[in-house]
């Protein structure tokens, strides 16, 4: 579960992209005194590091969508798939085919 100070940092930083603000320590050190939170002084460092040359306004609207590595490497286990659930329809159609009444020679009131 996320601390107050990472959650103070993480909302400073969404603040800061929303207004296409580049993310630095300063910036985030600012907001976090203007709202009057007090965290370490480490925080905002971190963050800034961790969110240098990256786009988070980007990385916010991108969250559902897969990027172009796992989406090829998806594609095999996919197929696999499919035919796995081919292979078991086939299966249960030969059970059917088996187990039908109409295949024995008798009816239930014959």
């Amino acid at each position: 579960m996320a601390t107050k100070a990472e959650l103070a940092c993480v909302y400073s930083a969404l603040i800061l992209a929303d207004d296409e603000i580049s993310v630095t320590a300063d910036k985030l050190a600012t907001i976090l005194k203007a709202a009057n939170v007090t965290v370490e002084p480490y925080w905002p460092t971190l963050f800034s590091r961790a969110l240098t040359g990256l786009n988070v306004r980007d990385m916010i609207t991108n969250v559902g969508t897969a990027s172009a590595a796992p989406a090829a490497g998806a594609a095999p286990a996919g197929e696999a798939a499919v035919e796995k659930k081919e292979a078991k329809k086939e299966e249960k159609k030969e059970e059917s085919e088996e187990g039908s009444d109409d295949d024995m020679g008798f009816g239930l009131f014959d």
